[in-house]
């Protein structure tokens, strides 16, 4: 991928992809327009920096924030490429390409804005990364655990609670939601595979079964139905919990509406004002940038005094990426006990989080910032392991 260079091209120009790999970057021309514009008003403005902050602020006005999205999504091009690639790599079985991946991670942009907190977190690109990589893997696991189970296998899995949402997302009445319901708690009830059986391969109930199935079902509804009937909703709740889990990335990439709609820059409120009071938030950067070294020296120590396993356990989370499961395996151990005890290293690294905001800022230490920090922390581990492990 050629690195866009010019502060037109990085808030205007999107990822195209061709057979899988970079093509080359498509010009939204409304979006190079509008930026064009700012530019004119500004020329000796082409600090990276301050255009995040500029158009992160109109993103919390709902008059400019349709306009301030897209150009901070064109922005996220990158850092949404680059982490789609790494994360994608590591899941060599998956059936998922490297433009599923991107289109997966760009569609979290509103959770990126939404969370991300200038005060708080380093730079958005960075931000952004965790929760594009947080996004892909969530739904590379789960894909793969859905493709591993059978129809049966993956109703018994599904909670109540998931398979109504998922009857619902399907557009059924609440007549039929309650049908397919009713029916699922009858299959599960009245089909108990054995201990021995492959609970994700797990088969057809037999006739027999389905016979009891039908009748506890009749027994609970108004509505009486055969055999055929419930095995035919069955069927039909299993795909719709797999498309619920498994849903088709839509881009955020394309324009909506024709190329010479609506033009919001001459609508911008507040320009100048605006453009003084993120100058001023770049001086309180620099502030904020010695805060982070000191934050960097801190976790980075805590680190070195923790236990040699709880050590192991986090290089092996955060620089080679593995879950809970293969770490397990790997140190011959229980996945509940490395969770326990990737757990406490947090805790430890946190506690020495917590203790230098009181000492160094003499701020108080409540629940709200403790959330706050911990956010800050898993941030700051993401990127610290990611560097070594380079």
């Amino acid at each position: 991928m050629q690195p866009r260079q010019s502060i037109i091209e990085i808030f205007s120009t999107f990822v195209q992809f061709d057979a899988d790999r970079f093509s080359r970057w498509a010009t939204e021309s409304r979006l190079r327009r509008s930026i064009q514009g700012c530019l004119q008003k500004i020329p000796k403005e082409n600090s990276e920096y301050f255009w995040v902050l500029y158009w992160y602020k109109f993103c919390q006005d709902s008059a400019t924030a349709s306009l301030a999205k897209q150009h901070l999504t064109a922005y996220l091009q990158e850092p949404c490429y680059w982490t789609s690639q790494k994360t994608c790599a590591g899941f060599a079985s998956s059936q998922f390409k490297l433009s599923d991946c991107f289109q997966i991670a760009i569609a979290q942009v509103e959770r990126v804005l939404k969370g991300f907190n200038p005060s708080q977190s380093s730079t958005l690109k960075n931000y952004a990364s965790l929760i594009f990589s947080t996004a892909i893997r969530e739904t590379l696991r789960q894909r793969q655990e859905v493709d591993i189970c059978s129809d049966w296998g993956l109703l018994r899995k599904t909670s109540q609670k998931r398979l109504e949402e998922s009857l619902q997302n399907t557009g059924l009445s609440p007549e039929t939601v309650r049908a397919y319901i009713l029916a699922g708690n009858a299959f599960k009830t009245l089909y108990v595979p054995s201990k021995a059986s492959n609970s994700r391969q797990l088969s057809r109930p037999d006739d027999t079964t389905w016979e009891a199935i039908a009748k506890f079902y009749n027994s609970q509804s108004s509505q009486p139905a055969n055999p055929e009937t419930l095995e035919k909703w069955l069927l039909s709740a299993a795909k719709a919990v797999r498309k619920y889990l498994y849903p088709t990335p839509d881009s955020l990439n394309v324009s909506k509406g024709g190329d010479d709609g609506f033009e919001l820059l001459d609508n911008l409120p507040g320009t100048q004002e605006s453009l003084i009071n993120e100058i001023v938030a770049q001086e309180e950067a620099q502030a904020r940038t010695q805060q982070q070294g000191e934050i960097n020296q801190i976790l980075t120590t805590a680190i070195a005094q923790l236990e040699a396993q709880l050590q192991e356990i986090l290089q092996l989370y955060y620089a080679q990426q593995l879950n809970q499961d293969a770490i397990a395996k790997q140190l011959d151990m229980k996945q509940y006990t490395v969770s326990r005890r990737l757990t406490k290293a947090k805790e430890v690294l946190l506690r020495s989080l917590a203790n230098w905001c009181k000492d160094s800022l003499h701020i108080s230490v409540t629940s709200d910032l403790l959330k706050s920090m911990s956010a800050v922390m898993e941030e700051w581990l993401q990127n610290y392991y990611s560097a070594s492990s380079h």
